[in-house]
């Protein structure tokens, strides 16, 4: 099979699940050894206005964002600006409150910091405020000491990581990633995780089709489900299409095109034009799986790197109702797959789309 061939097969899956009404509007891009292979889009961005789909439309993909945050950090590291083992409160004193003083970079990017949890009363509105969430991070006791369990830090990810590169750089996450990630690749406005006031209207808009029947689910069946995310802050269609959180630095959320994730994975396994954001060892340690077993938040047995979920032989983070992205280092391959119905279940088309992907460059190989 050729590439083109590849991308003619993608196209028309994505175009049918269009067709179907099964999704509204998808993307999903490739690229082998930093050359792109897929980079296909189909459907309405808006329904309301019939807006289309475009392979640079910028897509609200929740979790997907923590690998940008996680990649921020990677690249200061090898810029030699942060150290994985910097203890939080050495840059940021008040944090050492009520047993933190001990919690490290490292603990925060692999889940194991022991603070998923948030206070029952916290609302979209405060999501959105950075000074108001990260004193409830630097006042939070953990729930379990710091380095012997992991659990998903569903929205605290973002303060841990975002005030420790803001604290110790001097810059915010977002500026990091617009001039040392996205400007470098070429993806100005296609990797965010606060997005610009002007460009809020290109962003897609997501509906909800199956999403918020699944997180009442979540509610009812995950006994820390509610500690990690609370009533008023639920990750739903209705907050992703919300402007002031949107505008607002939340680091463990991003938005993104299919295209511009894909390729900064795979900036991340090899060069990409030109750029490589971090070195083969440093990939070879961020790539590295260093939890194992169930954790506290969905009780589900899961592996964290340095920043990203193992999945089998992909490394990255995937968006709650959805999006997916991640790299497979052992094939040199990025994908990712970005949409704006909110679902789970119908058997999940985007995992499904990776795996035909996969599938193509195994027997490529």
């Amino acid at each position: 099979m050729t590439w083109h061939h590849l991308q003619q097969r993608v196209q028309q899956h994505v175009d049918d699940l269009v067709d179907s009404g099964q999704e509204t509007g998808v993307q999903v891009a490739a690229y082998l050894h930093g050359e792109p292979i897929v980079d296909v889009a189909a459907g309405l961005a808006d329904p309301a206005t019939g807006r289309p789909v475009t392979p640079g439309t910028p897509f609200f993909s929740y979790s997907t964002g923590k690998a940008l945050t996680s990649t921020v950090v990677h690249v200061l590291a090898e810029q030699g600006r942060l150290d994985y083992d910097l203890r939080i409160a050495d840059v940021w004193p008040e944090f050492a409150r009520h047993g933190k003083s001990g919690v490290t970079l490292r603990h925060a990017l692999t889940h194991t910091a022991g603070l998923p949890a948030l206070p029952p009363d916290v609302t979209a509105v405060d999501l959105a405020d950075w000074d108001r969430m990260c004193a409830i991070m630097a006042d939070a006791t953990p729930v379990w000491e710091p380095g012997t369990a992991h659990g998903y830090h569903v929205w605290t990810y973002g303060w841990l990581v975002g005030e420790t590169v803001r604290r110790a750089t001097g810059r915010t996450v977002s500026q990091v990633l617009a001039a040392d990630v996205a400007a470098p690749l070429g993806v100005p406005g296609e990797l965010l995780l606060g997005v610009p006031e002007q460009d809020l209207d290109s962003l897609a808009v997501l509906s909800d089709r199956s999403w918020s029947d699944a997180l009442k689910q979540l509610s009812a069946q995950l006994p820390n489900f509610d500690r990690a995310v609370p009533h008023g802050a639920r990750p739903d269609a209705d907050l992703g299409n919300d402007r002031a959180f949107l505008r607002a630095d939340v680091p463990a959320v991003g938005t993104v095109s299919a295209r511009a994730a894909a390729r900064m994975y795979a900036a991340l396994l090899g060069e990409v034009d030109g750029v490589r954001l971090i070195s083969p060892a440093r990939l070879q340690a961020v790539s590295t799986p260093l939890t194992r077993g169930p954790e506290w938040t969905f009780g589900m047995p899961v592996r964290w790197t340095l920043g990203y979920a193992v999945d089998g032989p992909m490394i990255g983070v995937g968006g709650l109702g959805g999006s997916l992205a991640g790299a497979l280092p052992e094939l040199g391959l990025a994908v990712a797959a970005t949409k704006n119905a909110l679902a789970v279940g119908d058997g999940d088309p985007m995992e499904w789309l990776r795996e035909m992907i996969v599938e193509a460059v195994r027997r490529a190989a």
